[in-house]
């Protein structure tokens, strides 16, 4: 029992310490829907019945817990304006993508099932989401274990799509970014600028600014850094210190 008790009590320790911090570097919303879920937040955009970001602090303690998958995609009842239906994707030949990865939140069963939420899924192509982002996905959690702690935000441009599917319109970007921040030490970020569609290039390849990404986007992805950590870290796009080995 004892152990149980221990067990619970770090559990509630770590979703206060995650639910604290998950709006310590929150990017500018455009949308003005601001989503505060336990691990993750997102900006929702009605017009495209997703998130524009998805914003959350990557650790080693959620990505090396034991939750299994739990695959209950379901609408976001948080979304004041009613999130995209399981509808708009069946059908329509493209995955529900996460952008907040399930892989990334293994902690506990709310973090898991957290990710399952409709706002946290955009259109990708099949061979996208297994393929480059998924390989995106795993290097993220390398760094996230090596660092100690990272912080990452994703979403699809928005502003750059193919169309829609299903009744409600769920936009299919033509392009999907993720921008990672680590502030150990004097602090660098990495971004990513990936087409939505099959690839065998390396991820290196679409490596970019952070500012580039905020240029296409209208996004500020980290507006509480002070001016010049945040002007010397966006502006380049810098590999060195990134490790891209298998």
């Amino acid at each position: 029992m004892k152990i149980k008790s221990i067990a619970t009590i770090i559990t509630v320790l770590l979703t206060i310490s995650f639910a604290s911090t998950a709006q310590e570097l929150l990017p500018t919303s455009t949308t003005g829907q601001i989503v505060k879920h336990t691990y993750y937040t997102l900006s929702y955009s009605e017009k495209n019945e997703q998130a524009e970001w998805v914003y959350y602090q990557l650790t080693p303690a959620l990505i090396r817990g034991k939750q299994s998958r739990t695959d209950d995609y379901r609408p976001d009842t948080l979304v004041s304006t009613i999130s995209a239906q399981l509808e708009d994707y069946r059908g329509s030949g493209y995955d529900r993508g996460h952008l907040c990865p399930a892989g990334d939140m293994k902690l506990n069963l709310t973090s898991m099932t957290e990710t399952f939420y409709l706002s946290n899924c955009s259109p990708q192509d099949r061979d996208f989401n297994a393929g480059i982002w998924n390989d995106l996905e795993e290097r993220v959690r390398r760094w996230a274990l090596s660092s100690g702690r990272i912080f990452v935000v994703t979403g699809g441009v928005l502003t750059s799509n193919k169309g829609k599917i299903g009744l409600d319109g769920v936009t299919l970007p033509k392009y999907f970014y993720k921008v990672i921040y680590d502030p150990k030490g004097q602090g660098k970020m990495i971004a990513f600028l990936i087409p939505n569609e099959k690839t065998t290039k390396p991820l290196q390849t679409y490596v970019v600014s952070v500012d580039y990404v905020e240029s296409i986007t209208g996004i500020d992805f980290f507006p509480e850094l002070p001016d010049s950590i945040e002007s010397r870290l966006e502006s380049g796009k810098e590999l060195s210190g990134w490790s891209f080995n298998k």
